[in-house]
């Protein structure tokens, strides 16, 4: 018996391209296939969670959002990964900055991610797990981006369960600074461990939207539609 579709996912056999950009908000998934992407198709959108495919360069592109969080990218990109055939996931999404090297829209890409979730339980594993993106995609990433005139900063990235940490915040975040975490956000953990598991491939893309060095942040609708460096990065390397 087929497994797809799925319960998250109507898209049939062979909708997806190998290659899925994933940003977290439906509406930057919207964006990113109408501005960027010829002739794009919606081959999703169970629950708003808006999916495309479509031709970028000549390459087949497809684009879906993961929602918010470690539990919600971990249904899109398991299922990705293991019914549809999706071979490389791309994140691009926003993130805090935790170091005042970092300025608003710079782009970071996480080589690997600490986290405060139980979400690597699952896995199995009685230690301490330490997921990393895919060396290929990395290498590509910094390469795309000094070839387009962008800076992209690697490095380790916190992802997080909690928007609205309870108390002791200030004090865990000075502890990540020290320890050089460049950013914080809310789904690469899962997504690494993900595709690890299913031996496939991840990156996170990540602009920077707000610092906790600095208190600046920017406004949703510049996160929705201005995002574009990081855009333009991942479909060059798709």
């Amino acid at each position: 018996m087929s497994n797809i579709p799925t319960p998250h996912i109507n898209a049939k056999e062979g909708d997806f391209a190998r290659t899925v950009l994933m940003p977290g908000d439906p509406l930057r998934s919207k964006f990113i296939a109408e501005h960027y992407l010829e002739d794009p198709v919606l081959v999703n959108n169970v629950r708003g969670v808006h999916g495309y495919t479509g031709m970028y360069k000549g390459k087949r592109v497809s684009v879906m959002a993961s929602g918010m969080g470690m539990p919600s990218i971990g249904i899109y990109s398991y299922e990705l990964y293991n019914y549809y055939g999706v071979e490389n996931i791309i994140r691009v999404g926003s993130a805090g900055a935790m170091t005042g090297k970092l300025q608003l829209r710079d782009v970071v890409a996480a080589m690997s991610a600490y986290t405060n979730s139980r979400y690597g339980d699952s896995f199995g594993f009685s230690g301490t797990l330490a997921p990393c993106c895919s060396y290929e995609l990395l290498a590509k990433a910094i390469t795309a981006g000094k070839a387009l005139g962008m800076n992209v900063v690697p490095g380790p990235v916190f992802s997080s369960d909690c928007f609205y940490e309870q108390g002791g915040y200030e004090a865990s975040s000075a502890k990540l600074m020290k320890l050089g975490v460049l950013c914080v956000e809310m789904e690469t953990y899962a997504l690494y461990l993900n595709a690890a598991a299913a031996g496939k491939n991840a990156l996170s893309l990540l602009t920077i939207s707000d610092s906790a060095v600095t208190g600046e942040a920017l406004p949703a609708e510049d996160r929705q539609n201005t995002f574009t460096q990081m855009m333009e990065i991942a479909l060059e390397i798709a």
